[in-house]
């Protein structure tokens, strides 16, 4: 008798696997879309202190703005000053509305400082976003212990997260722009001393195939939802280099394809290290691949619980950094152990908390994550990465903006902070070379081995 009870225990667990996980948008939820809530989901209403504002709907561009150079998009909130600023003096005062690596930070580099400014909620997005947005309050579901999504349209995967799992599937299926590409996408890394050194630059193409506004059917389990590839052009020792990621919808029988070029071999190889805790290829010892971004690539070694919703100042509209005119690279990083704070901006917004911890048998550099994703964008926000010891190893902060040219986002510039040895790294950075720009799309095999192995140096 125990022997056949154990049997049909291991069949519902086996039944709650192969089914999908679904926490069901209920009538009310819906009926909130576009009304109390965005159609995205979001609270609507400001908080009540006022220090959060209502959404409105998305920003205009400057008059000093330029549709002949789209990537250079001036700050429209250059007039603003600083609301006050958090420091060392004073963080405990502010420490409700701070995570811990923001405190951390703080008390640790007394040149360190957030200034915090009026905030705004500048998100964009096209109306088909919203349209299947909506249809997936019906539909579309987990399976594979969270790690697939089936009958999901691309837009939000779930307005009305109620997991942390679900929180996580709307950050990896974020809506910036369908094709995203630069001719100079550059990394650095500052050591402890304020040396800058460059760890990689060359002309990058981000592609969301998914988000093909054409696309009337739900993305199916084998489509990628996010293509990349980086044609090296510095420093000499990675001139020439190509490199394209593919991630998958299905992260239980696939997992993230990326090939690489290396000229002194003229060949393309499989390059399965650009995943999970690898050192990142541009990140010169200080950031890893899986916190690109704050987060980049598969669910499957972290248990992701939801805490909830908490105010907390994340950077936003981060236009000065981003603006050659204001905070080129050089002022940008011309300090030590951070971002020079006269170049950001921090607002007080409203973001899903989510704890990971590393599953039982899996390994990565980070046992413990925290991370905060606004609700508005869930490609922004921040991580505090935690060693074995239980001490915080990493901080990273998405440094975000909303675009002028079309509806959509940029939000995959990033800098990860070493609390470990005072070193940062900031990476996918394009402020000295014109920008983001918003293209059409490539050809599918500009994305294959194939394509890679044709455009390399003979």
């Amino acid at each position: 008798m125990k022997h056949f009870q154990i049997k049909i225990i291991a069949a519902v667990a086996a039944l709650a696997v192969a089914y999908p996980a679904y926490a069901a948008a209920t009538a009310e939820e819906i009926a909130q879309l576009g009304v109390s809530l965005t159609p995205w989901g979001a609270e609507k209403a400001g908080n009540r202190e006022g220090t959060i504002p209502a959404y409105t709907g998305p920003i205009k561009p400057p008059a000093s703005y330029n549709p002949a150079k789209p990537g250079i998009r001036p700050d429209p909130f250059a007039a603003e000053k600083p609301l006050f600023s958090i420091d060392a003096k004073n963080v405990d005062k502010h420490a409700d509305k701070l995570s811990e690596g923001q405190k951390q930070m703080l008390k640790k580099y007394p040149t360190y400082r957030m200034d915090v400014y009026q905030s705004h909620r500048t998100a964009n997005y096209p109306q088909f976003v919203l349209d299947n947005t909506r249809k997936n309050t019906s539909q579309c579901k987990t399976a594979g212990d969270g790690l697939q999504l089936v009958n999901c349209f691309a837009g939000f995967p779930f307005p009305f997260p109620k997991t942390g799992s679900e929180v996580m599937w709307n950050r990896l299926w974020k809506f910036d722009a369908q094709n995203l590409e630069s001719e100079g996408m550059a990394g650095r890394v500052v050591d402890t001393n304020g040396n800058v050194t460059l760890t990689g630059i060359g002309k990058m193409w981000i592609h969301y195939p998914i988000y093909d506004p054409k696309k009337t059917t739900p993305v199916a389990l084998n489509e990628p939802y996010e293509k990349i590839r980086i044609d090296f052009s510095d420093p000499a020792r990675k001139a020439g280099e190509k490199l394209i990621v593919l991630d998958p919808v299905d992260m239980v029988n696939s997992s993230r394809k990326a090939y690489s070029y290396l000229p002194g071999q003229r060949r393309v190889k499989l390059a399965p290290d650009i995943s999970y805790d690898t050192p990142s290829p541009t990140g010169g010892g200080a950031g890893n691949v899986d916190e690109a971004a704050v987060w980049y690539g598969s669910l499957d070694r972290y248990n992701f619980k939801l805490i909830g919703k908490k105010e907390i100042y994340i950077p936003y509209n981060t236009y000065r950094i981003r603006d050659a005119s204001q905070c080129p690279s050089k002022v940008a990083m011309k300090t030590k152990n951070h971002l020079n704070p006269d170049c950001m901006r921090w607002e007080l917004h409203r973001v899903w908390v989510v704890e990971a911890a590393l599953k039982e048998g899996k390994r990565n550099a980070y046992p413990r994550r925290t991370l905060y994703w606004d609700e508005d964008l869930p490609g922004v926000g921040m991580s505090d990465n935690y060693d074995s010891t239980g001490a915080i190893y990493r901080v990273t902060h998405s440094l975000p903006i909303t675009l002028y040219e079309t509806q959509g986002h940029s939000t995959d510039e990033w800098v990860t902070y070493d609390l470990a040895t005072g070193n940062y790294s900031r990476q996918q950075d394009v402020t000295d070379t014109g920008g983001w720009i918003v293209t059409p799309s490539q050809p599918e095999t500009f994305f294959s081995p194939e394509g890679l192995a044709g455009s390399g140096v003979r």
